[in-house]
Parts: structure tokens; sequence; C-alpha cells
């Protein structure tokens, strides 16, 4: 059976080899290792291949014997053998294809989720110097996963923002041609082609300041990547402001890829959240012009 252990261990020779040595006369193997240094000291994380009938209690013994601290044991699959910088660039990959997975994508590679809960450590991601993500776990990050973390966020960001705002779709239909116009008409902002109604984004106001203010936002298919979903939010954003709003959020399913590109291109804060198939994404809106 396949566990992860993480363990912090002084950094000192042989510290390492003495937790080795302990592992060859229990029958350990040791599959995978990652060290992450830190001021004096240095957390370990092995995946260890250890008798179907051992418990976790056993292998935390094993390895604070040994001279580990704040033992840390999961089980996996044989997906934790796969190669740590070959998992990085997919993870890219993967966000490049789909912005909107990135919560998801960064939670799997760090072993970790989006759920909030009591308790857990946390790590915020910032992609374009606008847009954040948090992931938890129980065991804490590493500075090293940290400073990882932020170099995954600083490359999508910029990967994103080299492929500029939404652009036009090549040989876009006739009733998708020329520059729509848009109409703010209360708690709603349309966005007009010939008349037509192309696009729309309507904010329902919270009684509790606290609470963020749900936004509604449609466009039309044939006008997806012309800059349209970045005007709707960024003007329903100021109507929210001028009611008194906050924060606003949005929800879309989470196969949905427009989100992360419409709000780093609008020059807004969010935070988004992946849980199962909705994808939520807060921002906020108090430094948006009334």
């Amino acid at each position: 059976m396949l566990w992860r252990v993480r363990a912090g261990l002084p950094d000192r020779p042989g510290a390492l080899a003495e937790l080795a040595a302990a592992c060859g006369r229990a029958g350990v193997n040791i599959q995978t290792l990652q060290i992450f240094p830190d001021a004096g000291r240095v957390t370990d994380e092995l995946v260890l291949q250890v008798p179907e009938e051992w418990t976790p209690e056993q292998l935390r013994a094993l390895v604070g014997d040994a001279g580990g601290e704040a033992v840390a044991v999961v089980p996996v699959t044989t997906a934790a053998l796969e190669d740590q910088p070959t998992r990085y660039v997919q993870a890219v990959r993967a966000v490049i294809a789909q912005p909107a997975t990135f919560p998801e994508v960064a939670a799997h590679l760090f072993d970790a989720d989006v759920t909030p809960r009591a308790g857990a450590d946390v790590l915020e991601m910032t992609v374009g110097a606008a847009t954040t993500i948090q992931i938890r776990r129980d065991i804490p990050f590493t500075a090293v996963e940290r400073a990882r973390a932020s170099a995954l966020a600083d490359l999508v960001g910029e990967v994103l923002a080299a492929h500029g705002p939404p652009q036009a779709a090549p040989a876009p239909p006739q009733s998708a041609s020329g520059a729509p116009e848009f109409v703010t008409e209360g708690a709603v902002v349309s966005a007009l082609a010939k008349g037509a109604v192309i696009g729309r984004a309507e904010v329902t106001a919270e009684g509790s300041p606290e609470r963020p203010w749900p936004v509604d936002l449609w466009v039309d298919p044939a006008w997806h990547r012309r800059g349209v979903g970045t005007r709707l939010l960024a003007d329903i954003a100021r109507v929210a402001r001028s009611h008194g709003g906050t924060e606003i959020v949005l929800t879309a399913p989470s196969d949905t890829k427009a989100v992360l590109p419409m709000v780093l291109a609008a020059g807004m804060r969010g935070r988004i959240r992946m849980a199962g198939d909705t994808l939520t994404v807060r921002i906020a809106i108090t430094d948006v012009r009334a």
C-alpha cells in the first residue's frame, strides 16, 4: 500500500539517512522523496510502500522514532509517483486550455481542496495581480510550495495576459457585426446590437452589507470573445457600487472557460472557488467608481 508521509527533520548530516535506515529495517520501501528546506529545518515528503497490514499509527511511530516531527500520513494512489516537474507542466497546460479550472487544478497539484473549513492551512495564489484563488489542506504548506504556487500563478497570468483581452472571433455572422450599445436601466445593464439584446447583466441587492450581491450575466454565443462580457461586468459592478454594494458574486458551470479571462480583462480583484460542478467568483467592488 502507498502512503504519502510528511515529517520535519533537523537540517543536519545523517538525519535523512537515519530515517531511510529505519524504513529499510521495517521493510518499508521509499518510492519518491521531496525535500523542502526552511530556516534550519527541512520538511521531507516521502511516498512509501508499506505492508498491507500496517496502520497509520504504525507508520507515524516508525517515522517519529527515526527523528521525524509533526508527522502526517495520507493514503495515495500510484498517481503520487508521477514526476513532479511533469505534473507542474501538465497543470499549466490544463489551466491555459481552460482557465476557469485553475482552482481545481491547483488543488489537485498540491493535494488540497477548495472547500473552506476550520483549522485548514490556506494557500492563496494571485493571477494577473487581481484575481485570487485559495486552496486548503490540513497539512501545512511549506515555504517551497508557496513559492512554487506563486510562480505557477505568475506564469498562468503572463500567458493569459499575452493572449490579451477577449478578441473578436474569426468571421462572425452578420448578426454579430458592428459595435454594441450598452444601456443601464436600474439594476440591469443590457448590450444592444441593432436594437436586439445580445448580452445582459443584472445585480440583486442583498439586505446585509457583509453578503455579496449576486450577478446574473449572459452573452449571446455569437458575441463571445468580443469583450461584451467584460464590459457588462464592469458596468454592473459600477451599478452595484452606486447602490451601496461592496462585493458581487457570479456563478457559472465549472467547465466555463471565459470567467477568469473576463475578470482579468476587467481589471477587478476576484476570488475564485470551484465546488462540484459550480464555479463561484466573488469580486470586491469597493474601489470601483460609482
